[in-house]
């Protein structure tokens, strides 16, 4: 099993994925080239000032922890906490108790309880559970052959 291993890996290496053959991967290390040059990250951010020279600072410069439901960094946490209580524990309790309760999909769980039902009854009567005929035949009325011609 190892020999044939051994014969298969330098195949592999030649072997393209097909999702990442046309893929091209970049580094994200810096070069050494680029020490001088800056970065994303090493650039500050551009102040606004309306015009009476006061400046506008970013929401983000304020909280790095900003989830966007209020300015002020107590309240916005509150409000995400709240938000995200309601929108997903609440929305999967209700929402799993709405499904469990559904009705029954195709009517299976009626039609099982139905044939259970249908076997107790034969089987206190004594006939025999399944028949090979649907229909009663003592039930259906045939034209005679005088009304078939």
């Amino acid at each position: 099993m190892a020999s044939r291993l051994v014969r298969i890996l330098p195949a592999w290496s030649r072997v393209r994925l097909g999702s990442v053959a046309g893929a091209r991967f970049v580094s994200q290390t810096p070069s050494p080239g680029a020490a001088g040059s800056p970065a994303v990250s090493g650039l500050s951010p551009v102040e606004h000032s309306d015009d009476h020279g006061h400046v506008e600072v970013s929401v983000y410069e304020k909280n790095r922890d900003f989830h966007g439901f209020h300015k002020d960094p107590q309240v916005d946490v509150w409000n995400m906490k709240v938000a995200f209580f309601f929108g997903i524990s609440v929305a999967i309790v209700i929402g799993g108790t709405f499904i469990h309760y559904l009705p029954d999909h195709g009517m299976r769980q009626w039609a099982r309880r139905e044939a259970e039902r249908l076997i107790k009854e034969r089987e206190a009567k004594g006939v025999a559970v399944l028949d090979g005929n649907y229909y009663d035949p003592s039930k259906i009325i045939l034209p005679s052959a005088e009304e078939e011609k």
